[in-house]
């Protein structure tokens, strides 16, 4: 997908780099809601070490609405879970003597969905920096600019405008929320330092809009521990010198900072005045390309499972062919209700750029869920090689077809994961070669 085709996008680069910083709210009970739909709105927490026999473990992630009964990451979890109300789980058999809704870790499933969000996260963005399973930095500034554009009058009569950043950082938002179901907060700004504080600033599911001219006015009556870099310890280190805002840590002198803390003050004292130089850079290169989309609701209908695989078949050939990429193995991804997900797999003997090739492998794969009720499709290359010179031949991979319509066997079934709480699972086949969501690290 070209920079153009996306909402809020400029042909002329502004005089300013764009750059959005996109953090998942609480991303790993997200996940679970996922599964479970009646978490929405209840108190979350996600860790480990409250299993029987377990004795030592910590929360890895609680929601808004567990953190409302003291409950925050790295807490002890058996006192994080005995903060929390009283919960009925009748189907452990329980009558109300559970303490809160806990789910343990289950880094698997929440890596499939970290890595639906970073396809977005790529197809919206030429350079993307990933910090961590939930966190990424992009460079958008080929996509979009700070040019303003007047939105239709509103209802008192006065026009709002908007920056064309603005526009592509809620289409990003609202793409994940659609297509993957899990809540992000955004952060447009100028530079890297900014856009993480702006990401913080609105949370949950919120999108904060640092314009260049605005950055100082923003940051400064900010708390020193929300610059990025001031931890607990080094913001207080900062009121003992009197410096309780972004805006004191701004104003005062670079030298006494940096006698203090060294080069680290300096930087801080930078930042802090919205100054950060720092380009986003990519950590590595990406394992695998897709494209995935939704029915408006579950469908057995057969002819509409095969036409999105065949449009989603096509996205993901062109794609690799524009960034000059052969891929070894192709395969799909079949949402099922409530929300199972299965990912089908084959692997070629060797790379191709074949696109009819993609269709073929992606619609003999999708077979095998013909009568089942599907929400969710996607298409898969992976086992990727950058740059080749020459496009391999498709000479002998007729076998591959063949190989995707043999039977499998017992030992073709992949691993299964079944969430105790309402039975949802998430299944993984790979046939030969590799292939999964979680084949993702850049």
């Amino acid at each position: 997908m070209s920079g153009s085709t996306l909402p809020g996008t400029g042909e002329d680069e502004g005089p300013e780099r764009v750059v959005l910083h996109v953090d998942m709210d609480c991303f790993y009970a997200s996940c679970e809601r996922l599964t479970e739909p009646r978490l929405h709105g209840e108190p979350v927490i996600v860790g480990m070490g409250y299993e029987e026999g377990e004795t030592i473990g910590a929360v890895a992630t609680a929601s808004y609405e567990a953190r409302e009964f003291g409950v925050d990451s790295a807490q002890p979890i058996s006192q994080a879970v005995d903060r929390l109300p009283p919960v009925e789980r009748p189907d452990l058999g329980t009558d109300g003597d559970v303490r809160g809704h806990y789910r343990p870790v289950d880094m698997e499933f929440y890596q499939s969905i970290a890595a639906q969000v970073k396809e977005i996260l790529h197809d919206c963005a030429d350079t993307v920096r990933e910090v961590s399973i939930d966190e990424a930095y992009l460079d958008v500034s080929d996509r979009t600019s700070w040019e303003e554009l007047e939105e239709p009058s509103t209802a008192s009569g006065a026009a709002d405008r908007r920056t064309l950043a603005e526009g592509l950082g809620r289409h990003i938002k609202e793409r994940i929320d659609r297509e993957v179901g899990v809540p992000a907060s955004v952060g447009v700004a100028p530079n890297m330092a900014t856009a993480k504080v702006a990401s913080d600033h609105d949370k949950p599911n919120g999108l904060t809009v640092v314009t260049p001219g605005r950055v100082a006015e923003f940051l400064a009556p900010l708390p020193v521990e929300e610059i990025h870099g001031v931890g607990p310890v080094r913001a207080g280190e900062l009121r003992e010198m009197g410096i309780e805002t972004a805006g004191e840590l701004a104003a005062e002198d670079s030298g006494r900072l940096r006698d203090r803390f060294g080069e680290r003050g300096w930087e801080l004292y930078a930042r802090a005045s919205g100054d950060d130089d720092r380009a986003v850079t990519p950590r590595g290169r990406a394992k695998s390309l897709s494209r995935e989309s939704s029915f408006s609701e579950a469908t057995n209908d057969a002819e509409a499972k095969r036409e999105k695989i065949r449009h989603l078949a096509a996205a993901v050939a062109d794609r690799a062919r524009s960034k000059d990429v052969l891929y070894r193995t192709i395969g799909i991804k079949a949402v099922t209700t409530p929300y199972e997900v299965n990912t089908r797999a084959e692997s070629l003997s060797g790379p191709v750029d074949d696109p009819e090739l993609v269709e073929e492998v992606a619609r003999s794969l999708l077979e095998e869920f013909e009568e089942e009720s599907v929400r969710k499709l996607g298409v898969r290359v992976s086992k990727l090689s950058f740059g080749a010179a020459e496009q391999a031949s498709l000479d002998g991979f007729e076998s591959a077809v063949e190989a995707v319509n043999a039977t499998p066997t017992a030992e073709d079934e992949g691993a299964k994961r079944t969430d105790e709480s309402d039975g949802a699972t998430s299944t993984s086949d790979e046939r030969s070669g590799q292939f999964s969501l979680t084949e993702f690290d850049g």
